[in-house]
């Protein structure tokens, strides 16, 4: 690789691609502050990918083509161009969290700073996906997954083009030959497990492709971009309007969604400057303002809202998340004006990016003791234990798998979290591992036993497993409770086959055979959510063709904006409530309503009401008993403690189960 000037070539600069990248961090930021305003605001990302894919290859391939290219350059420009905005955002992130965060809180977000100063953090939130992993809006630098696919790929490419270079094989060739494999495994990825999909490099590095072929286009077929200019632009903005509307978080995205916004983009800088729109829409000051501020903006405006979450423990009102997007322009201009501009564009290129790369390590470094000493819970000093009962009262509901240590600290048995759940076990085999150890499934619970009179069958997800253990309590001896429930997997009666790839469709199949061989005479139908009159129809009509004479469904449990024992400690510790409606999400409790006002009860169909059981007038339960700790009505967002659950079986289950009273 020749080295022969420090001085890169740079396209000339365009206005307009400033332009689309204000639309680009502009409709993440409303998509994250106002999500009803624009549901597929995310897709913004995807347009980054196209521009940082346009620019970087464009650099690449012209310095390599005139024998200017210096791999040393490349990654002393970028070092001066990502790490000054970055260190300020993980710095004021580690600082501020110190003193609002929980122990648990702030040991991930060390976790999380060091994904962040080593560009991994995409690989760290794909592995912490799961069922029992923390909501988005509990994650300060959740966001950084996207400049960590940026990275890898500002790593790998130059890297690679620098090696088809000396080779003289074709850049345009090695170029879709990448964006090809790519779309391909992310389609494959797609269906297998979208997480991975979304976060790994493999299947989004062919977005970043579209933009080094027109790159290259660019360079070297130009008359292409001159013919149709306005008719690309046009195309464009309407490839991206169809995606605004279309996609949403329901979506399989990427797969081939992600080609609405990757190709909108490739049209609109494809058009070039002197489009109409691109020239008097794209290029206008206000649009460049935002695009030149894009890149701190998009670091600044996910931490903000989601401390703000943290410390109000629910969605923030309206007029905090506009604060929040007004406090986050604002940083981000006086960052792009105090530390970005002057360490990207002032002397000492090289000393500065020296200097980034060990404050960088530092940082990282930093983070990580975070993460080992466990968020220095129990640290002295200010800020760790300013509040000694928060972190006691805390620390018993800590449920870090495997230990799970609420239930033991609850006493219960150890069994009480394996007995009956289908998952665990099924979600091994199947080869989507988490770090829960593989329990031994006790047979009795898919085995009718002719000794107990009646029974009674659970089916459902994690909502379904909950109800064991009031049910055990509080159920006559003469009845034996069956059950297959898995975590994160809602009933379906269409699961007619077993699965070797989908456990959900696995454990639902086997529910439905279980059934079937049982013949239970109740059966409780019990799901988190997407509750809806049509699934329950289709439910009921399929477990009657089995025979089953009753049939039980639950309707949602109180859900908390986040872990009701978190809201507690911020907010209501002393002198806690037995009621209140702080921190309960109020759309399920619409959603349950409208399924009580319109489902029809009758002998063998019965619906729930668990919501009116915990809930009244004053609020919601926080805690049963005498004991604002051991009395938790619920351990995290919705899951109902065995104290909860013992209340629900002895207050509503039985009574309905035996007689349908």
């Amino acid at each position: 690789m020749p080295n022969h000037s420090k001085q890169l070539t740079h396209p000339k600069y365009r206005p307009d691609i400033d332009g689309l990248r204000a639309i680009a961090v502009l409709s993440v930021v409303v998509f994250h502050s106002f999500p009803s305003l624009i549901s597929a605001g995310f897709i913004g990302v995807d347009i980054f990918f196209v521009i940082s894919g346009f620019l970087i290859s464009g650099i690449i391939f012209s310095n390599l083509e005139h024998d200017r290219f210096s791999l040393v350059e490349f990654y002393r420009r970028r070092i001066n161009r990502i790490f000054p905005a970055l260190l300020l955002v993980l710095i004021s992130s580690f600082a501020f969290g110190w003193f609002v965060l929980l122990a648990d809180e702030y040991k991930q977000l060390g976790k999380h700073i060091v994904g962040g100063a080593g560009f991994f953090s995409n690989i760290l939130l794909w592995r912490e996906s799961g069922y029992f992993d923390n909501a988005a809006e509990l994650k300060p630098l959740l966001h950084l997954w996207s400049l960590a696919i940026e990275e890898q790929f500002y790593i790998f490419w130059p890297l690679l083009l620098a090696f088809v270079w000396k080779r003289k094989w074709s850049f345009v060739a090695i170029t879709a030959t990448v964006a090809v494999v790519s779309f391909a495994v992310n389609i494959y990825t797609i269906g297998k497990d979208t997480t991975a999909s979304f976060f790994l490099p493999a299947p989004r590095f062919w977005e970043l492709m579209i933009g080094g072929l027109l790159a290259y286009i660019a360079l070297h077929k130009p008359h292409l971009n001159s013919q149709h200019k306005n008719a690309q632009s046009i195309l464009g903005v309407v490839l991206l309007a169809i995606g605004m509307l279309l996609i949403n978080k329901e979506r399989a995205f990427p797969g081939w969604w992600a080609l609405l916004p990757t190709l909108g983009a490739f049209f609109i800088i494809s058009a070039g400057q002197k489009a109409w729109f691109n020239n008097h829409v794209l290029s206008n000051r206000l649009f460049v303002w935002f695009g030149l501020i894009s890149y701190p903006l998009y670091l600044w405006h996910w931490p903000v809202l989601s401390f703000a979450h943290i410390i109000e423990s629910e969605t923030p009102s309206f007029e905090i998340r506009f604060g929040c997007v007004v406090i986050s322009i604002l940083l981000a201009w006086l960052t792009f004006r105090l530390i970005e501009k002057p360490i990207r564009f002032g002397k000492h290129g090289s000393t500065n990016a020296l200097a980034m790369i060990f404050l960088m390590l530092v940082t990282g470094s930093t983070g990580y003791l975070c993460f080992k000493k466990s968020g220095f819970d129990g640290v002295e000093g200010y800020g760790r234990i300013w509040q000694p009962e928060k972190s006691r009262y805390i620390s018993y509901f800590e449920n870090s798998l495997p230990e799970w240590k609420y239930f033991t600290f609850m006493e219960i048995p150890k069994k009480f979290r394996d007995e009956c759940n289908f998952y665990d076990i099924h979600k091994y085999r199947i080869g989507q591992a988490t770090r829960i150890p593989i329990p031994k499934i006790d047979n009795s619970c898919y085995t009718r036993n002719t000794a107990y009179k009646n029974s009674v069958f659970i089916w459902g997800d994690s909502h379904a497993q909950q109800l064991n253990s009031g049910l055990k309590n509080n159920l006559p001896d003469s009845w034996q409770i069956l059950q297959v429930a898995s975590s994160g997997c809602i009933p379906n009666p269409s699961a007619t086959q077993s699965s070797a790839t989908d456990y959900c469709d696995h454990s639902n199949w086997f529910a439905l055979k279980t059934i079937n061989e049982t013949k239970p005479d109740v059966v409780i139908v019990a799901q988190n959510g997407s509750h809806t009159l049509e699934k329950f129809e289709e439910v009921a009509i399929k477990l009657k063709e089995m025979g089953v004479k009753k049939v039980v469904f639950t309707g949602p449990t109180p859900h908390w904006t986040t872990n009701l024992p978190k809201i507690v400690v911020r907010k209501l510790l002393v002198n806690t409530p037995r009621r209140t409606y702080i921190g309960i999400d109020h759309q399920v409790l619409k959603a349950n309503l409208e399924l009580q006002q319109n489902f029809q009860n009758s002998e063998a169909r019965i619906f729930v009401n668990i919501i009116d059981l915990f809930c009244d007038q004053e609020g919601c339960l926080t805690y049963l008993g005498d004991d604002n700790k051991t009395g938790i009505t619920t351990w995290d967002y919705g899951h109902l403690s065995p104290i909860a659950s013992n209340y629900l079986a002895k207050n509503l289950l039985v009574n309905l189960i035996i007689d349908g009273r």
